[in-house]
């Protein structure tokens, strides 16, 4: 079973899967700063200086100054900010991927739509001359 294993894992599928794993894992931390750092401050101050990381709805109808405080006494809540942040973070990932897949896909085209280049013709006179030999030959 061990080697069963072994070979399912080394093979190139599961090597190359587990590379764009650990790289989407790290693209993904990527994104998310670029949304909650710097992209939704703009947009927050835009929109009167909302902050999206607080914008929440507490269950319990109390009023709470930020999502921390809400968190500290133990309010449950529906963090439709973060989800926000979340959604924005998912549709640029998104996009990226369909960027790549379909450079991806412009390049495997250009292979399918390379045709081997006919050999060159040869000049009249050597194919006079293999005629020639091919009669002398017989």
């Amino acid at each position: 079973m061990l080697n069963e294993f072994k070979k399912f894992a080394m093979r190139g599928n599961v090597v190359d899967l587990a590379v764009g794993f650990i790289l989407g894992g790290a693209f993904s931390t990527i994104v998310s700063s670029l949304v909650n750092d710097i992209l939704m401050p703009p947009i927050g101050l835009l929109m009167g200086g909302v902050d999206f990381t607080n914008l929440f709805i507490a269950l319990n109808g109390e009023e709470y100054v930020s999502l921390a405080a809400a968190r500290e006494a133990g309010a449950a809540t529906i963090n439709y900010g973060i989800f926000i942040n979340a959604v924005i973070s998912f549709v640029i990932v998104a996009f990226a991927l369909f960027l790549l897949i379909k450079a991806m896909n412009r390049m495997e085209d250009k292979k399918k739509d390379e045709v081997p280049a006919a050999p060159p013709a040869k000049p009249r006179n050597e194919e006079l001359l293999e005629e020639i030999r091919d009669l002398l030959k017989k």
